[in-house]
Parts: C-alpha cells; sequence; structure tokens
C-alpha cells in the first residue's frame, strides 16, 4: 500500500516472485471510469473506490497465504489502500490480508513519478494522494516500509515481514 509512485507494483512483483505468490496490480481491476478520472487529473471519491476495493479484497481472499509442502503460496496485491476505511473494506471480504505500506518523502516520491512514462496516474495527485493518507494504525496487521533504501533491501525486509 501507499501513494503513487512508493514502489507497489515493483515491490509487489518482487515479492510474489519471491513467496511464490501471483502478483495483481490493483490499477488492473480499477475500472475504465475510474481510470480516466485519474488520466485527467481528478481524484477519485470513496463512491469510485468502493467497487474497486471489493474487487481487490475478492482477489485476495481466492488464495490466502498458507504453508503448502513448506512454501508460501497465496497473492500479493498492489493496491493505494491509502485510507484506513479502505483497509477495513478490503479486510471485511479477506481477513488475513497483511498490508505493507511503502513509505517515503514528498521529494522522493516526485522524483519517482518523473521519471515514469506511460502510467494513467499523472503526478500532479500526489498532493491529493498524501493528503488522503491514512498511515497503519498501531493496531492494523502490517508493516511500514521506508523506500529510500534499496529495492533489495525493501523486498528482503517485506519477505521479513510477511514470514515471521
Amino acid at each position: 500500500m501507499g501513494v503513487s509512485g512508493c514502489g507497489k507494483s515493483s515491490v509487489g512483483i518482487a515479492l510474489a516472485e519471491s513467496l511464490g505468490a501471483r502478483f495483481i496490480d490493483g490499477d488492473d481491476l480499477h475500472p475504465a471510469a475510474n481510470k480516466a478520472k485519474m488520466s485527467a487529473g481528478i481524484p477519485l471519491e470513496d463512491s469510485d473506490r468502493w467497487p474497486w476495493l471489493d474487487l481487490v479484497s475478492k482477489a485476495l481472499a481466492e488464495e490466502v497465504f498458507k504453508t503448502s509442502g513448506g512454501s508460501l503460496t497465496g497473492t500479493v496485491v498492489a493496491c493505494s489502500a491509502l485510507k484506513r476505511a479502505y483497509r477495513e473494506r478490503i479486510l471485511d471480504g479477506a481477513p488475513k490480508t497483511f498490508f505493507i505500506h511503502l513509505d517515503g518523502s514528498r521529494e522522493i516520491l516526485e522524483q519517482r513519478l518523473g521519471a515514469r512514462s506511460g502510467h494513467f496516474m499523472p503526478a500532479s495527485l500526489l498532493d491529493s494522494q498524501l493528503a488522503t493518507l491514512e498511515p497503519l494504525g498501531f493496531d492494523e496487521i502490517g508493516v511500514v516500509i521506508d523506500i529510500d533504501q534499496p529495492i533489495a533491501k525493501i523486498i528482503a525486509l517485506a519477505q521479513a515481514s510477511v514470514t515471521r
């Protein structure tokens, strides 16, 4: 979880590969109307997000992490999940979800968004996302990982958090 540009997809793909899990980019679950709104620089409203979050929850619930022959299987979904209410909506359908919040400074996020091309989410929505972001609460199941470090270390920390 985290705002645009934090590395959700890159870390998610690598984490899924290291765990032998499948990866789903939550952006792929957005309906065309949501993508069109974001492409136009219009932030989504909660009414836009609820059906999408239900799809994220369903994807996570289809195959939860479980031990099978000593290896982990499951699903890793890259999803912003910016508000606690959004995470609670995901947990309603996938109660064993573990959240990894990829957190970084505005400067790092802006730099990453500026270097990215071909994504429907414009850098102009970063302020909106940062304003919406509610960090993981102390009572939420998950971990916060600082993105200002090598991606290999981020993945190792994520994997260690999920497998403990």
